[in-house]
């Protein structure tokens, strides 16, 4: 595992237990058996949908992208603001937000 990903741990001390799983390159960041978030390249995203986009936005933070076969995907996980990795309060306030919008995400499956 990487420093970075433990680092996620003190980050998210306020908002509760994290885990995190290798995939295609990078890591799922699960909290309660829910993908809240991803990092690629040592870059953490959470995720969103249409109630929470509007808020990662306002900051201006960027979609999650990768190129698929030439073209640009782009995933419902946008980048973290950089002010939550010195705040945990706040950390936890943007955590709980992705966990939302995660749960709202599972609930229509």
């Amino acid at each position: 595992m990487s420093e970075f990903i433990d680092f996620l741990s003190e980050v998210f001390i306020d908002f509760g237990e994290l885990r995190s799983k290798r995939m295609f390159g990078g890591h799922g960041i699960y909290h309660q058996d829910l993908m809240i978030g991803l990092v690629a390249n040592n870059e953490l995203y959470l995720k969103v949908d249409a109630l929470t986009e509007d808020k990662f936005r306002a900051v201006e933070s960027s979609p999650f992208q990768y190129n698929k076969n030439g073209k640009i995907v782009t995933m419902s996980y946008y980048q973290a603001p950089q002010e939550i990795f010195d705040e945990p309060r706040l950390a936890a306030s943007w955590a709980q937000l992705a966990f939302e919008a995660a749960f709202r995400n599972a609930a229509k499956v």
